[in-house]
């Protein structure tokens, strides 16, 4: 199968995006893979295959390949004499701002390519964190309960300590803190309002139970992966998460009840169906006297969650296989030929 992964952008989780490229492309070795990379400035490049390190990046060595520009079902690569066109299936892979907040969902839709990811109307809903709880509440699904918070107004909470402190547009933990008394507040606040102007303020669970779970839509029905009970520590930082994007390994299967998983999987069906077609994303749940609730929605997780699939490699061409086909409007100019035709011109 070819797939062409689209990577980088400009975002504080720029870097997470390199891993998690560099580990499909030993996941997928078996695949006909090209791999463009998008800089903090928005330029496109075509990367060699034998240069994916992360050294090529870090060392600006990227510069030097190829550039390419975008039109209508391609990229183009130009040289003085020829272009070449670069087409097929492509795979959102860029965390954060760019790829997951629709910038490159429209950029791609705008010039018809094919693409694995999230959609405009998912990427909104998913990717800030206040309209994802918008959506639980439209969706009938329970979530954690929250206070919002602005730069420019933030006196005080009140949700009980201990809380925990989250950038509304970010994720891989970046930003985030737990906050165990008022003494903490403000330093928190701060933290987080380097990243954004808003954020949100949600109680700090103690011993609860985390579920992950990943899925996609394929031939009229979603496609599960298993459920993982991810390792319980206090809270997952940037390190632990730029290493958890790196995996490839499978991973064990929660030993969970059929009910809880039923339950699970109802969940999800509820935040994917009719939003996020053409996509492949994990959800996070806390489950909290056997009740769910939906903590977060990835709709690029890292490296695809691909250690969660027992067949990652035909669950990627069963998806790539069923994308949603969007139709466009016929333009004939049949109004304007009337109005001149009536106007005798």
């Amino acid at each position: 199968m070819k797939l062409t992964i689209l990577f980088g952008g400009a975002s504080f989780e720029h870097e997470i995006s390199i891993v998690s490229a560099i580990t499909l492309k030993e996941k997928l070795s078996d695949f006909d893979l090209s791999f463009i990379f998008c800089d903090q400035d928005h330029t496109f490049y075509l990367i060699e295959d034998s240069k994916m390190k992360a050294v090529t990046f870090s060392n600006g060595e990227h510069k030097k390949m190829p550039q390419l520009t975008l039109a209508n079902g391609a990229f183009i690569q130009k040289s003085m004499f020829s272009s070449k066109e670069h087409g097929g299936v492509f795979l959102n892979l860029i965390h954060g701002a760019d790829g997951e907040d629709g910038s490159i969902a429209a950029l791609l839709d705008f010039f018809s390519l094919k693409y694995i990811g999230p959609r405009i109307d998912a990427s909104v809903f998913s990717y800030d964190k206040r309209y994802t709880k918008w959506l639980c509440d439209a969706r009938g699904i329970k979530s954690v309960k929250y206070e919002e918070l602005s730069i420019a107004e933030h006196d005080h909470i009140d949700i009980p300590y201990p809380v925990i402190i989250k950038p509304t547009r970010l994720g891989s933990s970046i930003g985030v803190s737990i906050v165990k008394d008022e003494s903490e507040l403000d330093y928190a606040l701060d933290t987080a309002f380097e990243y954004d102007s808003n954020v949100i303020v949600e109680p700090f669970l103690q011993d609860v139970k985390e579920y992950n779970l990943a899925g996609f839509m394929a031939n009229g029905e979603i496609h599960y992966s298993i459920v993982e009970e991810p390792q319980k520590e206090e809270f997952l930082d940037f390190e632990k998460k730029y290493m958890d994007f790196s995996r490839s390994q499978r991973v064990l299967k929660a030993d969970i009840s059929s009910a809880l998983e039923k339950k699970l999987k109802k969940n999800f069906e509820k935040v994917y169906k009719n939003l996020f077609e053409g996509s492949l994303i994990r959800c996070d749940f806390f489950v909290v006297d056997s009740e769910v609730y939906l903590n977060e929605i990835n709709p690029i997780p890292g490296s695809m969650a691909n250690y969660l699939f027992e067949d990652f490699h035909s669950s990627l061409e069963l998806l790539s296989n069923s994308l949603p086909l969007v139709k466009r409007a016929k333009v004939d100019y049949a109004y304007i030929h009337n109005i001149s035709k009536a106007k005798g011109k």
